[in-house]
């Protein structure tokens, strides 16, 4: 049987990782575009000859030809200009929509059959273009933003409470921007809220408050933390470890249960926007979005997130 292949589209920061991490976990064979000029073929080459190392047994190639991504079950998109210190995610959008134009083009023309997962930001924006382009069913087209998100909300409340992030479950909702929805009722700690494990340790509930606000502001401009501690670039290794998880569901079929930015038709009051909802992933695409009740704050912040989406992609004029 013939191994399942990936193409990732952009051999930046996190176009390299993400070759790494595929061949690592022996996900299938691994084609790495770039528009660069043997650049790719650079970083695959010195991936490739670790693999007696690691001990994978996978192709990985370097490309500057959409051709070679023929055939390729899924394909991940990181092509665009990474953001720079103060720069927002919706700085981005002119040069990288046309940039996602051409990228779209060339998945359609080439692998027509593929799952595409866009990293590339304004993540939201860039999905709705890259559906739109390729014309692919909307559960075929996805965007990664909630993984990384909801990962970096858990890795902030395990390190605040001093347990380990295996066991924390918290997600965020909404648009990959600052005005997502990080779920604070629904995090907890093997099923214990975490609001309460604050109250338990600061003795106060106003205390257990601030400080889980605070986390949640942490969330929210996670992106651009990173940013600015590098300097120059963005987050590569997170971002890359979460696209993985998602393609990792949909060739194995795990039916794993992640945020994912998907099309909504009618769920959470939201229709014909791709936001950020918890989703089931398996070997049909996105076969599945669960629709949970919001509380009244809840559904507050998330009809503002949907209203920042929906002025983002109209500013593309679709």
């Amino acid at each position: 049987m013939a191994r399942p292949k990936i193409a990732l589209i952009g051999g930046g920061q996190i176009g390299g990782v993400l070759a790494q991490l595929c061949a690592l976990r022996e996900l299938g064979d691994v084609v790495l575009f770039d528009i660069v000029e043997n650049m790719p073929q650079g970083k695959t080459l010195d991936i490739a000859e670790a693999a007696p190392v690691d001990g994978f047994d996978v192709s990985v190639t370097g490309t500057n030809t959409y051709e070679d991504i023929a055939g390729a079950n899924v394909v991940i998109v990181t092509a665009g200009l990474p953001r720079k210190p103060g720069m927002s995610r919706d700085d981005l959008i002119g040069v990288n929509s046309k940039i996602m134009t051409s990228v779209a083009e060339g998945i359609r023309d080439n692998a027509p059959d593929a799952f595409v997962i866009i990293i590339s930001n304004p993540l939201d924006a860039m999905v709705t273009l890259c559906q739109k382009v390729t014309g692919f069913p909307s559960s075929r087209v996805m965007g990664q933003a909630g993984v990384l998100d909801s990962a970096r909300f858990q890795a902030f409340i395990a390190w605040e409470l001093g347990v380990s992030v295996k066991d924390v479950n918290a997600m965020t909702l909404g648009g990959h921007g600052d005005t997502m929805v990080p779920l604070v009722r629904y995090a907890s700690v093997n099923g214990i809220p975490v609001l309460e494990l604050l109250e338990q340790k600061y003795g106060s509930a106003e205390k257990a408050n601030e400080v889980m606000t605070a986390m949640v502001e942490r969330t929210k401009a996670a992106g651009g933390e990173v940013v600015k501690l590098l300097g120059n670039g963005s987050a590569f290794y997170s971002p890359a470890s979460s696209a993985v998880a998602m393609a990792e569901s949909i060739l194995r079929d795990q039916k794993r249960v992640l945020p994912v930015c998907a099309l909504l038709n009618g769920e959470f009051g939201v229709d014909g926007f791709y936001v950020g909802v918890p989703c089931v992933l398996g070997s049909d695409g996105i076969e599945k979005i669960i629709e949970f009740k919001l509380d009244a704050t809840e559904q507050a912040l998330m009809d503002n997130s949907v209203e920042a989406v929906k002025e983002l992609v109209g500013s593309m004029n679709l």
